[in-house]
């Protein structure tokens, strides 16, 4: 390894924070600081995205945030829509095969990723690429090449494959194919350096491999950072967890109340992870998560609104008062409050209506209702867990 400048030392050190890094860890970036220095040639950063879901959450953010640091360095940032990946489905995590998505799903997802990205970059100097691009055309001659650039009994070293495989569960031929095609991804798009959960890793580095299969010597460098727990502190992020969930398309009273919400715990990572900010454990803990939310909230709702959501949150929650902006519901006839619940979209079902008002979630004027029989027969502010109101009349 050629002498490094200090200063590239020191620009590789605070992009690698937090991060993994493999090859060579922070010296091996630095070298390619160095070298897209003394060329003149931007680093080419990439990230893919398969858009299997609509919207991102605070987790995404994580690996956006990383991305914008090269962008303010002046490299090129590549976003890689998985047109063709997202159809096969990504198999990172899975104990089962994963259904893949249609042309239309994709398209139609993808359509609102960039307009919550732009929240975090800015996608008018990002090059945007679609995968679905050299994967629709490759003959199958090219795909056999590249179904020969690893072999079966590495791809069985994937944790997630190896465990299916232990447990007798299926795997598909076509699963075998996405960390080859993501790989691909980065030959094709000549790519510097990969960005990605650290569930990603063996895929990233298949790009590596895949990279020198195909002639490109100088392979990428990958990136792993940590996937961010949801607020409860116990499961990763995912919208299928919605209510310990921060999506960027929450109002901000929501995404507001709901970082209020994050375990003390995982306060330093969403800290460190997810602001600029930096975790004072000194101070009075409610004060830093006030810190945390209103800091994050800001950032992706602008300080009005979030001014908006601190004093909401405020007057609802530590003042014990009542939302300013709820909905009123105008009833014909006295209801059972466990209809009256679904009926206002605060439960998915009666059976949770029941566990809420079992564990000490619904209030009426303030007052816990604990029989899940009880009748609405009088105005008054329906409360149901920390955020859902309605204000009752007839």
């Amino acid at each position: 390894m050629e002498k490094i400048e200090e200063k590239y030392i020191k620009q590789a050190e605070a992009l690698a924070q937090g991060a993994e890094i493999i090859p060579d860890g922070i010296m091996g970036l630095a070298q390619k600081l160095q070298k897209s220095a003394e060329t003149n040639t931007p680093l080419r950063v990439k990230l893919g995205l398969d858009p299997t879901r609509p919207d991102l959450h605070l987790g995404h953010t994580v690996v956006m945030r990383k991305l914008k640091k090269f962008q303010e360095l002046g490299h090129t940032i590549v976003l890689l829509v998985g047109g063709a990946t997202a159809m096969v489905g990504d198999p990172s995590g899975k104990s089962e095969t994963r259904p893949a998505l249609s042309k239309e799903q994709v398209e139609k997802n993808a359509e609102t990723y960039f307009s919550q990205m732009s929240k975090v970059l800015d996608i008018s100097k990002a090059e945007v690429r679609n995968n679905a691009d050299w994967f629709h055309k490759m003959t199958f001659v090219e795909l056999l090449k590249l179904a020969s650039s690893t072999t079966v009994a590495k791809l069985l070293t994937r944790d997630d494959f190896q465990k299916r495989y232990t447990e007798g569960r299926p795997i598909s031929v076509v699963e075998f194919f996405y960390p080859l095609m993501q790989a691909y991804d980065s030959a094709e798009l000549k790519a510097d350096i990969e960005l990605g959960g650290t569930d990603q890793t063996f895929n990233l580095l298949m790009g590596r491999d895949v990279q020198s299969f195909y002639g490109q010597k100088d392979g990428q460098i990958a990136m792993m950072l940590p996937l961010i727990e949801g607020t409860d502190g116990v499961v990763k992020m995912s919208k299928t967890y919605p209510e310990h969930c921060i999506s960027l398309t929450d109002s901000p009273k929501d995404m507001y109340g709901k970082l209020m919400s994050v375990t003390d715990s995982l306060m330093e990572k969403y800290f460190m992870y997810l602001t600029d900010l930096k975790y004072d454990k000194n101070n009075n803990p409610r004060d830093e998560k006030m810190r945390l939310a209103y800091e994050i909230t800001k950032m992706y709702n602008g300080e009005e609104e979030a001014e908006k959501a601190q004093n909401e949150f405020i007057n609802v929650v530590q003042n014990k008062g009542i939302p300013s902006d709820i909905e009123t519901v105008k009833l014909n006839e006295p209801k059972g409050i466990l209809d009256l619940i679904v009926s206002l979209n605060f439960t998915p079902s009666k059976g949770e209506a029941k566990r809420l008002i079992q564990g000490g979630g619904v209030k009426f004027d303030n007052e816990k209702i604990s029989n899940p029989q009880t009748i609405i027969d009088k105005e008054g502010i329906l409360q149901a867990g920390k955020r859902k109101y309605a204000k009752i009349t007839f």
